[in-house]
């Protein structure tokens, strides 16, 4: 009976630690929402169309990590072939392991006993992003980019679309791949690698979300029970 006690609350407490995550588009246009996992599996996994004001729900176990993004200006066919301006990973259905082509907003997520989230711009930005803890217990902060990154972005970091317009806006390792930029190197830590004119400028315009590799201590969010909102143009 004890033996069956401790299982039952093992049991409870794991399903307590999974997740639902709430995907929600409110940009002015279709946005095409898309996953990667680290550990474990989102359902449903890989890539999806969200049209502008709909929303839909992942959900994740414990132990679940890895990413949300947003995909802009894609064109796919009947069987789900084609690509996207931002955000691109192969497919509609995303092809197996792809990640977000840079520059891309991230929501990353690992989910446990207590979760650790953020929004990211460490791999550059193609739309404004936020995330929300639900229910949950702890510090449970908001993380995210409510800034439109593609109406100030630098010059130099600027991607254009098939239209000519600014898409998406680089991160400054994208742009010119050095160990300064990327955090390599001699830079490869926290006491060399530090803030650069171009992080900058991101943590300025968005001050809850990663604007370079080492930016943990002002970016990384913790939250215990909870599930999540994520609002693309929220």
């Amino acid at each position: 009976m004890a033996i069956l006690q401790v299982f039952v609350l093992f049991l409870t407490a794991s399903m307590a630690s999974a997740a639902n995550f709430n995907i929600v588009n409110k940009c002015g246009y279709g946005v095409w929402p898309a996953t990667l996992s680290g550990a474990g599996t989102i359902t449903p996994a890989g890539g999806f169309y969200l049209a502008s004001g709909a929303s839909t729900s992942l959900s994740a176990p414990t132990g679940w990590s890895g990413r949300i993004w947003g995909r802009t200006d894609c064109s796919f066919d009947a069987s789900g072939a084609g690509k996207c301006d931002t955000g691109d990973c192969g497919s509609l259905q995303c092809n197996p392991n792809a990640g977000g082509q840079p520059p891309v907003t991230l929501a990353e997520f690992t989910i446990g006993n207590m979760d650790f989230y953020d929004v990211s711009l460490v791999d550059g930005y193609n739309l404004p992003m936020g995330v929300n803890a639900v229910h949950g217990t702890g510090n449970c902060q908001y993380a995210g980019c409510t800034a439109d990154l593609r109406t100030t972005c630098p010059t130099e970091l600027v991607l254009k679309g098939q239209s000519g317009q600014t898409v998406a806006c680089k991160s400054a390792c994208m742009a010119f791949n050095t160990p300064e930029y990327c955090c390599t190197g001699a830079y490869g830590s926290p006491t060399t690698c530090k803030p650069t004119k171009y992080s900058q400028i991101f943590k300025t315009a968005c001050p809850d979300a990663y604007s370079y590799a080492y930016d943990d201590e002002s970016s990384t969010r913790t939250c215990t029970g909870s599930d999540y909102v994520v609002t693309f143009c929220p």
